[in-house]
Protein backbone atom coordinates (compact mmCIF):
# COMPACT_ATOMS: atom_id res chain seq x y z
CA UNK A 1 0.00 0.00 0.00
CA UNK A 2 -0.38 2.41 -1.79
CA UNK A 3 -0.16 0.77 -5.72
CA UNK A 4 -0.09 3.21 -8.29
CA UNK A 5 -1.51 1.58 -11.70
CA UNK A 6 -0.84 3.44 -15.15
CA UNK A 7 -2.52 2.50 -18.47
CA UNK A 8 -0.81 3.80 -21.09
CA UNK A 9 -0.11 2.76 -25.16
CA UNK A 10 2.63 0.57 -25.72
CA UNK A 11 5.66 2.58 -25.77
CA UNK A 12 10.15 1.53 -25.94
CA UNK A 13 11.13 3.11 -22.59
CA UNK A 14 14.81 2.74 -22.22
CA UNK A 15 15.95 1.49 -18.23
CA UNK A 16 16.82 4.94 -17.51
CA UNK A 17 13.31 6.44 -18.16
CA UNK A 18 11.75 3.69 -16.18
CA UNK A 19 13.97 4.33 -13.52
CA UNK A 20 13.47 8.12 -13.50
CA UNK A 21 9.63 7.53 -13.62
CA UNK A 22 9.87 5.01 -10.59
CA UNK A 23 11.83 7.51 -8.65
CA UNK A 24 9.56 10.31 -9.03
CA UNK A 25 6.14 8.54 -8.65
CA UNK A 26 7.40 6.81 -5.68
CA UNK A 27 8.22 10.75 -4.32
CA UNK A 28 5.29 11.55 -5.09
CA UNK A 29 3.03 9.09 -3.01
CA UNK A 30 5.65 8.97 -0.15
CA UNK A 31 5.00 12.64 0.22
CA UNK A 32 1.52 12.58 -0.22
CA UNK A 33 0.46 9.74 1.53
CA UNK A 34 3.45 10.04 4.35
CA UNK A 35 4.86 6.63 3.74
CA UNK A 36 8.09 5.08 3.64
CA UNK A 37 9.80 3.50 -0.42
CA UNK A 38 9.08 0.05 0.66
CA UNK A 39 5.34 -0.24 0.57
CA UNK A 40 4.73 1.57 -2.97
CA UNK A 41 4.18 -0.60 -5.99
CA UNK A 42 3.51 0.26 -9.33
CA UNK A 43 2.83 -1.22 -12.22
CA UNK A 44 2.86 -0.53 -16.06
CA UNK A 45 -0.13 -1.77 -18.41
CA UNK A 46 0.33 -1.22 -22.17
CA UNK A 47 -2.49 -1.14 -23.66
CA UNK A 48 -2.94 -1.27 -27.53
CA UNK A 49 -5.03 1.89 -28.92
CA UNK A 50 -7.51 -0.07 -30.45
CA UNK A 51 -8.49 -1.83 -27.17
CA UNK A 52 -8.35 1.84 -25.31
CA UNK A 53 -12.24 2.11 -25.44
CA UNK A 54 -13.33 -1.00 -24.32
CA UNK A 55 -10.82 -1.28 -21.55
CA UNK A 56 -9.74 2.04 -20.10
CA UNK A 57 -12.41 4.20 -20.66
CA UNK A 58 -14.88 1.99 -19.80
CA UNK A 59 -13.14 1.75 -16.33
CA UNK A 60 -12.79 5.33 -16.03
CA UNK A 61 -16.61 6.05 -16.69
CA UNK A 62 -17.76 3.45 -14.57
CA UNK A 63 -15.40 4.97 -11.49
CA UNK A 64 -15.23 8.63 -12.66
CA UNK A 65 -15.93 9.25 -8.49
CA UNK A 66 -12.45 7.71 -8.14
CA UNK A 67 -10.53 10.44 -10.52
CA UNK A 68 -8.00 12.20 -9.26
CA UNK A 69 -7.64 14.40 -12.69
CA UNK A 70 -10.48 13.59 -15.91
CA UNK A 71 -8.83 12.59 -19.28
CA UNK A 72 -8.47 15.78 -21.91
CA UNK A 73 -8.09 15.43 -25.14
CA UNK A 74 -4.86 14.23 -26.66
CA UNK A 75 -4.13 14.55 -30.41
CA UNK A 76 -0.75 12.73 -30.24
CA UNK A 77 1.87 15.59 -30.95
Amino acid sequence: MPHVHIHHFPLELTAERLAAFDRAVTAAVTETFGVPENVVSISLEPVAPEDWADRVVTDISARRELLLKAPGYWDGS
